[in-house]
C-alpha cells in the first residue's frame, strides 16, 4: 500500500495534517503550518514532489457529495465522520420529540435541511428555559456529533470579537448561555443569518470576503431578554424547553452514548424521510410556522433602556399621585429624565416608543403636567399643548 502523505502545499505554503487530541478521548484533524526545510530534513528533498498541491483554500459545504479537492482548491469544509446506515434511532427521535414537542416535524425538517441542503438559509433557532436539566446543551452536543468539525460552540465574547475566522466557515454557530442583549448584537446576528457574503478576519491577517452559510443556534436560561427582538422580527424561532424526563433508565453518560451510536441510523432516517414543510420563504419556514408563545413572550417583554426609564418615571407619577389616567408631553419625559441625571434621548426615539410600541396618539388641549425632580418631589401644574394620554390599565399591560 502507498504511504499516505500527511502534508499538503497550498499556493507557496506547506501544511501538515495532524490529529489534535481532545479531552473526550477523540481527536480532531487540523492543518498546521509546516516548514519546507523541516520536511526535507525528515523525508528528503525528493519527498516534496509527492506532496499534493493546491492553488488555494475554498469552503464548499456538502454532506452527500463531499469533495476534498474542488477544482484546484483545497476544501476546508470537513467530511462528516458519520455516514448513513440503516438501523435504530429511537433514542434520538425520543429526545427530539422532547425538544420540539408540537413542532417535532418542523424540527426534523430543520435538521434534514442542515444535512441535505447546507446552503439553505434558516431561522435563528433559540432554545430557552429558566429551568435546569432541559436538554438544551445535549441538543447542541447531538448536533456536534452529527456535523462534527463543521459546527462550533462559541461564547458571547467569541461572537462579539472582531476575529471571526474560527467560526466564519462553520455551518452551525451555537452559543450556549447566550446574553447578546445589546441592539448591535441583535442587528449583527440578524444580518448574518441571511447574509451570503461575510468579512472574515484572523489575527495578523487581512480581512477576506468569503461566502457565508452559517446557521445560528442560541441557548439561554433567560426567557425574556437574552437578545433584542423587535415586534415585527420574523427571523427567530424561539422554543421553550421543559425539563427532560429520561424514561430509559440510564445515566446521562449512557444516554449520550446511545445518541452517539444512533447517529448513522438517524442520518439514514433523515434521507429517507419526506419533508413535512415546503420551501415557502427565504428562510424555508414561514413566520407563522415558527411563531411560538416563547417568541411572543420575548418580543412583549424585551424593552430598551430608554423604555425602562420612561416606565419608571411614569410609574412613580402614577403611584405618587394615585392616578387612573396620566397625560404628558414628550418634553415632560425629557425634563424628568434630565432632572434625574439620566442619559439624554432625542424626541424621535421617545415618540417612536409612544406611537410604535405603546400605540398612543397625541391630543392638542389643556392637561395636568407632572415633572419629577432630583429630590423625588413632583411638580403639578396646568399646561397646554399636544400630549399623550395613558390609562393605568394600559400602563400595567405595557409594564408587564
Amino acid at each position: 500500500m502507498k504511504e499516505e502523505i500527511p502534508y499538503i502545499r497550498v499556493a507557496v505554503s506547506y501544511y501538515k495534517i495532524v490529529k489534535r487530541p481532545l479531552t473526550s478521548g477523540d481527536s480532531t484533524i487540523i492543518l498546521v503550518p509546516w516548514n519546507k526545510e523541516t520536511i526535507i530534513a525528515d523525508h528528503g528533498k525528493d519527498y516534496l514532489a509527492q506532496i499534493p498541491q493546491y492553488d488555494g483554500f475554498c469552503c464548499i459545504p456538502s454532506h452527500l457529495e463531499y469533495q476534498l479537492k474542488v477544482g484546484t482548491f483545497y476544501n476546508q469544509y470537513h467530511e462528516l465522520e458519520h455516514h448513513p446506515k440503516q438501523g435504530d434511532c429511537s433514542t434520538i427521535l425520543y429526545f427530539l420529540q422532547h425538544i420540539f414537542r408540537e413542532q417535532y416535524e418542523l424540527g426534523l425538517d430543520y435538521i434534514k435541511i442542515l444535512y441535505e441542503k447546507p446552503l439553505q438559509i434558516l431561522p435563528i433557532l433559540c432554545l430557552v428555559s429558566t429551568e435546569r436539566g432541559t436538554g438544551k446543551t445535549t441538543f447542541l452536543n447531538l448536533l456536534k456529533l452529527i456535523f462534527d468539525k463543521n459546527m462550533t460552540l462559541n461564547t458571547n465574547d467569541d461572537f462579539r470579537s472582531q476575529f471571526n475566522s474560527d467560526w466564519s466557515n462553520k455551518i452551525i454557530i451555537a452559543v450556549d448561555e447566550v446574553l447578546l442583549d445589546k441592539r448591535e448584537d441583535s442587528e449583527r446576528i440578524k444580518n448574518l443569518s441571511t447574509a451570503r457574503l461575510f468579512k472574515s478576519e484572523a489575527k495578523g491577517k487581512d480581512r477576506q470576503e468569503i461566502e457565508f452559510f452559517g446557521k445560528f443556534i442560541l441557548c439561554s436560561n433567560n426567557e425574556t431578554s437574552f437578545i433584542h427582538i423587535d415586534k415585527e422580527e420574523i427571523r427567530y424561532w424561539v422554543i421553550k424547553v421543559f425539563p427532560f424526563s429520561n424514561t430509559l433508565n440510564c445515566s446521562s453518560e449512557q444516554f449520550f452514548e446511545k445518541l452517539k451510536l444512533e447517529v448513522p441510523a438517524f442520518l439514514y432516517f433523515l434521507l429517507n424521510r419526506s419533508f413535512h414543510t415546503k420551501n415557502d420563504s427565504r428562510m424555508w419556514f414561514t413566520p407563522k410556522q415558527i411563531e411560538t408563545e416563547a417568541l411572543i413572550k420575548l418580543k412583549r417583554n424585551y424593552k430598551s433602556t430608554l423604555e425602562k426609564e420612561m416606565l419608571d418615571i411614569l410609574q412613580t407619577i402614577f403611584e405618587d399621585q394615585d392616578l387612573e389616567q396620566l397625560c404628558f408631553q414628550i418634553n415632560d419625559v425629557i425634563c424628568s429624565l434630565s432632572n434625574l441625571n439620566r442619559k439624554a434621548y432625542s424626541l424621535h426615539k421617545i415618540r417612536d416608543i409612544l406611537v410604535s410600541s405603546w400605540g398612543l396618539s397625541a391630543t392638542n388641549s389643556s392637561y395636568v403636567r407632572y415633572i419629577i425632580f432630583a429630590d423625588g418631589t413632583i411638580s403639578k401644574n396646568q399646561h397646554k399643548g399636544r400630549y399623550y394620554e395613558l390609562t393605568k390599565k394600559r400602563f400595567d399591560e405595557i409594564y408587564c
